[in-house]
C-alpha cells in the first residue's frame, strides 16, 4: 500500500492502493490500473498476473468510483515512488486483514471499516476493498 503526501489536493496523508484516472490512450480500466501502479510505485504487472476484480467502491470524500483489480506477483524486483506517493508500505497481508474492524466516523454518520498497521490507519475505500478480500478469503 502507499501513503499519500501531505501536499495532495485530495486524499492527503491517506493510506491507499496505487491507482488513478482512466486516460484516453488506456484500452480499458485494467490497463489504467496497471499503468497507474507502474507510474506510482514502479511495479510492473502483466495482465496474466491479474487474478480477479472486486466490486466497485466509491470514495466518501471525493466521490470517485474505483474498480479494483487483484494481482498475484511472485517476486517484486524494484519499487520507486513518484510525487503522488510519500512512502510505500510493506504490510504482512493475513495478519493485517485480521486487524479489520468496524468503526464509526467521527461525525457519527457512517459505519466504516478500519485496519491498523504500525500506527497507520487504513479506512475508507481502501478498507472497504480489503473487507471484500477478507470476506472472499474468509479471514
Amino acid at each position: 500500500m502507499t501513503e499519500k503526501p501531505e501536499n495532495m489536493k485530495l486524499h492527503a496523508r491517506e493510506i491507499s492502493f496505487p491507482g488513478g484516472k482512466y486516460e484516453q490512450h488506456d484500452s480499458d480500466l485494467l490497463e489504467t490500473a496497471i499503468r497507474e501502479t507502474r507510474e506510482e510505485i514502479g511495479l510492473i504487472i502483466d495482465r496474466d498476473q491479474v487474478i480477479g476484480q472486486l466490486e466497485p467502491v466509491v470514495t466518501l470524500n471525493s466521490g470517485f468510483m474505483i474498480l479494483p483489480f487483484v494481482a498475484v506477483i511472485n517476486e517484486i524486483k524494484f519499487l520507486a515512488t513518484n510525487p503522488e506517493v510519500k512512502k510505500i508500505l510493506h504490510i504482512p497481508f493475513v495478519s493485517f486483514l485480521k486487524t479489520l474492524r468496524e468503526d464509526t466516523m467521527t461525525n457519527g454518520e457512517k459505519d466504516m471499516y478500519v485496519l491498523i498497521h504500525q500506527g497507520k490507519v487504513v479506512w475508507g475505500a481502501s478498507a472497504r476493498m480489503l473487507k471484500q478480500i477478507s470476506d472472499r478469503l474468509k479471514i
